[in-house]
């Protein structure tokens, strides 16, 4: 019974690190093009998304990422023969490739805060499409494990890679319009 506590915990722990995650990188883009606006505006909203940053990657962020991870290691704890299964390997290195990308952005963070970071509103919508890959690599070892077809997967994450840059250029150039019918009105 502890160890579906533990699975229970694990669960919730992901989906809280996940959010965090995905909306921290939403903050980063607004507070990148933040810049782009006339003083005062530019300072107050830079301040402000400063603050949404520390609150959401100290209070939701990293407790939602060790809760995951100290009940991983609950559920490993209880049952170890799990650590010989090839696919645990692969997942256990996503992971930490996403662990990775979670201490990156409180590098990033830093960053924005001193005024010495360079990327763009666009350079951070692509960073912040990194956990939704991420994810579904991580989800699809957990649910298929060692059945999973190499070729079948490597094509679907192509796909929703391509997907995805699609997505975001087109975003960007719906962007652009909008802009430029917003000064030919003006």
């Amino acid at each position: 019974m502890i160890y579906l506590w533990f699975k229970a915990f694990h669960l919730i722990g992901i989906v809280v690190w996940f959010a965090g995650l995905f909306y921290i990188g939403r903050l980063f883009v607004y507070h990148a093009e933040a810049s782009l606006e006339p003083e005062p505006v530019a300072s107050i909203l830079k301040k402000q998304y400063q603050i949404m940053e520390k609150r959401l990657y100290g209070i939701i962020t990293t407790p939602g990422m060790w809760v995951t991870v100290i009940m991983a290691g609950g559920m490993l704890t209880l049952e170890p023969e799990f650590l010989k299964s090839g696919w645990l390997h692969i997942k256990l290195f996503f992971v930490l490739l996403l662990i990775g990308y979670h201490h990156f952005c409180n590098r990033l963070m830093k960053k924005l805060e001193n005024n010495t970071c360079t990327w763009t509103g666009q350079n951070f919508r692509i960073f912040n499409e990194a956990p939704t890959l991420l994810l579904v690599v991580i989800v699809l070892l957990v649910v298929f494990k060692g059945t999973l077809s190499l070729s079948w997967t490597t094509g679907l994450i192509i796909a929703l890679i391509i997907t995805m840059a699609a997505a975001i250029q087109l975003y960007a150039k719906k962007r652009r319009t909008d802009q430029e019918k917003i000064l030919d009105i003006s």
